[in-house]
């Protein structure tokens, strides 16, 4: 069992950012679905999810820079790392003031992570996010965030203490804010931000004490919300799919025609507002962006500006779109400008452009040689180098490349279903209908990508893709890294693990070996093709061995073999 912290040093704050990513991708769709304030439009939990999913990246990338090094990096690093990931990273109102709640706490455990300094980041955390929205609105995230500092006041040295003190005051918050807010309370749900930060401070628990707190209430009676996910021509495998591709992109302004959800302080009666959101990061000094504040208070409304040190991050609802983002010209640089037109009434795309395709496949692949494989048969591909699993945002794009009305997600990966969930999510607010088949492993989507026919329905194509997903299992070779228990047994740094369905079965010294063990294991339970996948390193004749042991020991049964190129493992299996 790892070591618990005894305050927030860097480690812990990575752990922390690793667990709340984990703890948001798992509740996304739910949080999404209890979303009704301001917008019922869907999308607090992807928001919130691709918010901490860059502060999470930007911390990681302060570690890898000490990779050599005999110390972690030191606590200010990593909190200004995931302060600032937050801010460049911040989707929608929701990740907006998460962003800032995260600074407002980076400022003070910059300085210390013991429990003293954990109470004043609570409080620095909330007051930061109240200041930075125009016209606060209790029942909100703010007023979360504002229970759960004080909650956590007191004198108790004790950091688990105040932890699970802050925790405790957020889920009571939580639990009144259909109270605070008519529109909650008609709705029987709790307010999706203040869920989503319920979720963050339960990762910051799991972090602190290494137990999972008891998950809070999220509903007016105290009841998990069952809301469903409302579904636009149906739903495949259980998940959502959307409409017709709208997005468009004009000198650097990306349009799109589905609105993030809107800011806490948009009416409360659901009176038509402005017809424009205006977000956009801005390089501005203190006293421009005070003036800045200002003038567009004075255009609009759900006004919310986080951000210092010279970078903001702007988000603002507007008639007049265009003076928005030249009144950020006058206070400094606007860029990454993002325009949405709440009033949308065509489907098409703002744009003169090439017609769509119908349908595409997206695909991510453990490396480049399965990458030219799947491009030959019509994917559009995101390679997983070892080590870098792709982001969501590099899947979205992907999937804006592939553009088409209709897009079918392989990730190829257990570790990137949420991921890729918040990717597709994602997509389908700019207009793409999206399923996404759960593969776990690269032979998965192989089998997969082989039965996708274009020209039939898409639930049909969907469907049949899924069942040959489904019924392909698959193995791995890997090389242990240290001595470790498996369900195997104990390895030694140095052995070769077959892992089958994800799980150690077979432990050998060498490829072939381990590699003959793991397929006659496999076929045991029957199988009609053989699926071999050679790392970069790999020699032709194991193909060619492992091809003659399945011939001789398994009637009828058919092997191919592709080569994967620079991938993690030397062997990937599978069996159909």
């Amino acid at each position: 069992m790892p070591q618990l912290p005894d305050d927030l040093d860097a480690v812990a704050v990575r752990t922390w950012c690793s667990l709340a990513l984990e703890a948001l991708g798992r509740e996304r769709a739910e949080i999404d679905a209890i979303n009704v304030y301001p917008i019922a439009d869907g999308d607090t939990g992807t928001n919130l999810y691709l918010t901490l999913e860059s502060a999470s990246a930007a911390v990681e990338a302060v570690f890898a820079a000490h990779e050599t090094g005999a110390t972690a990096p030191a606590t200010a690093d990593a909190v200004r790392a995931m302060a600032h990931g937050a801010l460049i990273g911040a989707r929608g109102n929701s990740g907006t003031i998460l962003a800032q709640l995260l600074r407002g706490m980076a400022g003070v455990l910059a300085d210390g992570g013991d429990a003293a300094h954990l109470r004043l980041a609570l409080t620095s955390a909330a007051d930061a996010a109240r200041q930075a929205v125009a016209h606060p609105v209790e029942g909100t995230v703010l007023t979360v965030a504002a229970e759960a500092a004080e909650a956590a006041r007191g004198e108790d040295p004790d950091l688990r203490t105040v932890v699970t003190a802050a925790y405790d005051g957020a889920r009571a918050a939580l639990a009144r804010t259909p109270e605070q807010l008519a529109v909650l309370g008609r709705a029987g749900v709790v307010d999706a931000g203040g869920r989503g930060l319920v979720a963050v401070l339960g990762a910051l628990v799991e972090t602190v004490t290494g137990q999972a707190p008891v998950r809070g209430p999220r509903t007016a009676s105290g009841n998990a919300a069952k809301a469903p996910v409302t579904v636009d021509g149906g739903s495949v495998v259980g998940l959502p799919v959307g409409g017709t591709p709208v997005e468009g992109v004009a000198e650097g302004v990306l349009l799109a025609s589905a609105p993030e959800e809107g800011p806490s302080d948009c009416p409360e009666d659901g009176s038509a507002g402005p017809a424009f959101e205006v977000i956009y990061l801005l390089e501005a000094r203190d006293e421009q962006v005070a003036r800045l504040r200002t003038r567009l208070d004075a255009l609009g409304d759900s006004l919310v500006v986080v951000g210092g040190d010279g970078l903001w991050h702007v988000h603002v609802h507007v008639d007049d779109a265009g003076a928005a983002v030249e009144a950020g010209v006058e206070a400094g640089r606007p860029y990454r400008i993002r325009i949405t037109h709440f009033a949308t009434e065509s489907g098409h795309d703002v744009r003169v452009q090439a017609e769509p395709a119908q349908r595409a496949v997206v695909v991510v692949v453990p490396g480049d040689g399965l990458a030219g494989l799947c491009t030959e048969a019509g994917a559009t591909t995101v390679i997983a180098r070892p080590g870098e699993p792709p982001a969501s945002g590099e899947l979205v794009d992907a999937i804006r490349r592939a553009h088409a009305r209709e897009v079918v997600l392989l990730p190829n990966d257990a570790a990137l279903r949420h991921t890729a969930a918040a990717a597709a999510e994602q997509a389908r607010t700019e207009g793409v209908r999206v399923a996404l088949v759960p593969t776990r492993a690269a032979v998965q989507g192989i089998a997969a990508l082989a039965v996708h026919e274009p020209d039939r329905g898409f639930d049909e194509d969907v469907v049949a893709m899924t069942a040959a997903a489904g019924a392909t299992r698959y193995a791995e070779l890997a090389v242990a890294e240290r001595q470790s228990w498996t369900m195997a047994g104990i390895c030694q740094a140095g052995d070769i693990l077959g892992l089958i369905d994800g799980d150690v079965a077979v432990i050998g010294s060498d490829v072939p070996h381990t590699a003959r063990t793991v397929l006659d294991r496999m076929l045991a339970a029957g199988g009609e093709l053989v699926t071999l996948v050679l790392g970069e390193d790999v020699p032709d004749a194991l193909a060619d061995a492992l091809e003659e042991h399945v011939r001789e020991g398994h009637l009828a049964v058919d092997t191919v073999v592709y080569r994967g190129g620079h991938q993690r493992a030397p062997l990937l299996i599978g069996v159909e």
